[in-house]
């Protein structure tokens, strides 16, 4: 990544992110669509507006309006949704590479956007019936999700009746349904995990995120009670993994669609990280380069501690994204090539993203370590980038131990541990 703008500042001045966005850009090593490339100007054309109001965004506690219009102004809410209501159907790489851009700017930002989006997939592989429900009425309308089965279901004729309080649900403020997993039981009384699509008028948005990073994603609690919902917007997740559901085989002409929904709907979760890490090393270059030591003066712009830090963390961080562009890469070759990835690749595909965020995050403790005592203050950029990034290595998907055992066990032949999603 590339700053073309002048910085000036010392160990005892705090700077405004924003305004080394100006200028900024993002290189890359080989050449994209064109339409990527038309999709990617834009983002960063509005890059300095989501910067400016990061810090702000941290105290509103969710994405700001003027966020969310800027990125939907632009049609990135429509990535993963079907061409047939207007959408964009895009690759993962694209993708991926839009919501790195945007995560130097704002995390928070990113991560519920990410999700606002990759949650059209999901939806594509619910039955026709609700997609039209949701897509013809409005073709701009998003879904939130908390898919953990949090929820009390009571089987009714037709459907469920779902009473729960759902935590962790990013972007809600921001989104005209949810995403919600629950338990059904067969006959045996065997667990069915499964999901369901409910409109914002049959849930309440309990404002109680408060969290040490990504603050700004809004991932509030649904307070779901006495929820009727019928068949038609129900699915199993293994039928979404099993290409079984309902909506799978609806856009046979489609190259996103021949897949699960979860490599998706997890794509952006690396992706941020990645962008937070890219952006940790070009911060911690702005600052060395006029850092004086308070007690004595020193320059220590060109010490040899700082510089040995930055190097490695460069190598660790471009480790990352080439190993995370291969993975992205593989997801756009299955798609096109009408490929469904078989149990070890959807090993490789979920354990590979959560190997990334872990060289992702340690690159951005080797510099923050030795960033000074005032990038600790409130307000300064490279303490935002260091919570988030550890945020981004929280999240179910990416929790490094679980992904472990999940691979070791496929590389062993043996089967999947149930108890690790």
């Amino acid at each position: 990544m590339e700053n073309t703008t002048a910085f000036n500042s010392d160990s005892h001045t705090a700077y405004n992110a924003a305004d080394d966005y100006e200028g900024y850009k993002v290189t890359y090593t080989e050449a994209k669509p064109v339409a990527n490339e038309s999709l990617l100007e834009k983002i960063k054309a509005v890059l300095p507006q989501i910067a400016a109001n990061a810090e702000a965004a941290e105290q509103l506690r969710r994405v700001p309006d003027e966020n969310i219009k800027l990125l939907k102004d632009m049609g990135l809410h429509r990535a993963f949704q079907p061409k047939v209501y207007g959408g964009l159907e895009i690759s993962l790489p694209e993708f991926a590479d839009c919501i790195v851009t945007i995560a130097g700017a704002c995390a928070g930002t990113a991560w519920a956007f990410s999700l606002l989006c990759t949650h059209s997939h999901q939806i594509a592989m619910f039955p026709k019936q609700l997609q039209d429900e949701i897509w013809l009425a409005n073709p701009d309308a998003t879904a939130s999700s908390s898919i953990a089965p949090f929820g009390k279901v009571e089987e009714v004729e037709g459907g469920v009746q779902l009473s729960g309080d759902y935590g962790w649900s990013s972007g809600c403020d921001h989104a005209e349904y949810a995403i919600v997993g629950f338990n059904r039981f067969d006959a045996e009384g065997k667990k069915i995990y499964s999901f369901g699509v409910i409109p914002r008028a049959d849930y309440e948005i309990v404002d109680n995120w408060f969290a040490g990073a990504i603050k700004s994603s809004g991932s509030k609690q649904l307070k779901i009670r006495d929820l009727f919902i019928p068949e038609y917007r129900i699915q199993k997740a293994k039928d979404m993994m099993e290409g079984k559901s309902a909506g799978f085989g609806l856009y046979p002409d489609s190259k996103i669609f021949y897949s699960p929904y979860r490599p998706y709907f997890a794509s952006g979760f690396s992706a941020v990280s990645l962008g937070v890490a890219e952006r940790m090393l070009e911060a911690f270059k702005l600052k060395q380069k006029t850092r004086i030591r308070a007690y004595t003066g020193a320059n220590l712009g060109a010490s040899t501690p700082a510089l040995m830090r930055l190097a490695e963390s460069t190598h660790q961080v471009a480790a990352a994204r080439a190993f995370l562009e291969k993975t992205w890469e593989d997801h756009r070759i299955h798609g096109e090539q009408k490929r469904y990835p078989t149990q070890e690749t959807l090993a490789f595909w979920r354990t590979n993203q959560a190997y990334a965020v872990k060289m992702c995050i340690e690159a951005v403790d080797r510099l923050f370590a030795a960033a000074g005592a005032t990038s600790w203050l409130d307000g300064q950029e490279m303490q935002r980038l260091f919570r988030d990034s550890h945020m981004t290595g929280a999240h179910a998907y990416t929790d490094y131990d679980v992904c472990a055992q999940i691979l070791g066990r496929e590389l062993m032949g043996l089967d999947p541990d149930p108890t690790m999603v």
